[in-house]
């Protein structure tokens, strides 16, 4: 029993941070904004909290996926597992500079890298550190992730494409009006990916002493962000101020965060978050929520299907209702009467799940069973 609620608890994490990536996506096409729904001047606390919580998403299945490549390990020799991880990162690099980058443009004019071109580079990664004694792991992770701010003084326009991969990020034009865009670097999350493995042994313990750790752990983290955030010390290039709209407006500046490349506070308040909610769900969740069960489960399936469906679902809406697509971004094109609802944008999040539990359920019961061990991704 512990095993099994040990497990669930990994699997309810993921599929509740699938269900609110799909918000994300759908706000994307459905809801689009001329202004970032982060800015506390054009936008509204609406528009900030619906984009904001979905940061916790990336995070938190990055190091969910090293833990879970942990567990996956103890029924594995390394060789074997160091295969698995180099061939799982290539697949799912190759899926992210095609499908993937195709999905979002329906066409293949920019390669778009985001979190699965991270999560798998993470792996390749992976399959080299875990030939590592585990302090060896932690200190890596370490020097991944915590000096990483150091180098945003090195941020510029004229950035080799090296840097762009490694920590800046950016747009990185190629010949015949293509491009490359570095929307995941890869220098936090690799170390993130290692900090997941390294953590997973506690999954391991007994209960009530991982669901402490795992308390304590969030905790940590969240009392380092606030110390450090407090200040503006460091962790994070963008510095929180007063906003003069009252306590509310100036606790959203406080936790807006650095995501392009993940700033250290950036991992520091959505991790403790994350952590949190794994001892929760661990600790207090006796029966499994049967949609968040399903989409934690079939992670890999749920991502190569939702975004062409939120696409194509979103051309026909502008198109059924304005005539035409809207641009804000390269082609510039507006449409004189849009004006973006977050109404529409969570009736269509709920659509798009519903039909995904369809999809994913159908595809569940052509593949007979769910995995007995967490999936990587």
């Amino acid at each position: 029993m512990a095993h099994t609620r040990r497990l669930q608890a990994i699997d309810l994490l993921r599929g509740l941070v699938i269900v609110l990536m799909a918000l994300d996506h759908t706000r994307d096409f459905f809801s689009p904004t001329a202004f970032d729904p982060l800015d506390l001047e054009l936008g509204s606390p609406g528009w900030f909290w619906t984009r904001w919580i979905t940061h916790l998403c990336a995070p938190i299945f990055v190091t969910l996926a090293g833990m879970s490549a942990f567990l996956r390990a103890q029924h594995k020799d390394k060789k074997e597992m160091s295969r698995y991880l180099l061939s799982r990162g290539a697949l799912l690099v190759a899926l992210e500079w095609t499908w993937v980058s195709f999905s979002w443009q329906f066409g293949l004019s920019v390669f778009i890298l985001q979190v699965i071109w991270a999560i798998g580079m993470a792996m390749i990664a992976l399959s080299a550190l875990i030939w590592l004694p585990r302090w060896a792991i932690i200190l890596v992770a370490a020097v991944l992730i915590l000096p990483h701010n150091l180098l945003d003084s090195l941020h510029g326009k004229d950035s080799g494409i090296l840097f762009m991969a490694w920590h800046q990020g950016g747009f990185y034009p190629l010949p015949g009006k293509m491009g490359i865009a570095f929307a995941y670097p890869l220098m936090p999350w690799i170390g993130l990916m290692a900090a997941g493995y390294a953590l997973g042994p506690v999954m391991l313990w007994d209960a009530a002493k991982r669901q402490r750790f795992l308390f304590s752990a969030a905790a940590v983290l969240l009392l380092t962000f606030v110390i450090l955030r407090s200040g503006n010390f460091y962790g994070d290039p963008d510095p929180w101020s007063a906003q003069g709209k009252g306590w509310f407006y100036d606790l959203m500046s406080f936790i807006k965060v650095h995501k392009y490349p993940p700033s250290l506070l950036y991992l520091c308040i959505t991790l403790s978050i994350g952590l949190s909610t794994l001892a929760v769900f661990d600790r207090y969740v006796k029966k499994p929520l049967s949609m968040l069960m399903l989409f934690g489960n079939s992670p890999m399936f749920f991502y190569l299907i939702h975004i062409s469906l939120i696409h194509a679902l979103g051309w026909i809406y502008m198109q059924s209702r304005y005539g035409q697509q809207l641009d804000f971004r390269s082609q510039g094109v507006v449409i004189p009467d849009y004006v973006p609802s977050l109404l529409i944008c969570y009736l269509a999040w709920l659509l798009v799940l519903c039909i995904m539990w369809v999809l994913t359920t159908w595809w569940v019961t052509r593949n007979k069973k769910l995995p007995a061990v967490p999936q990587a991704v």
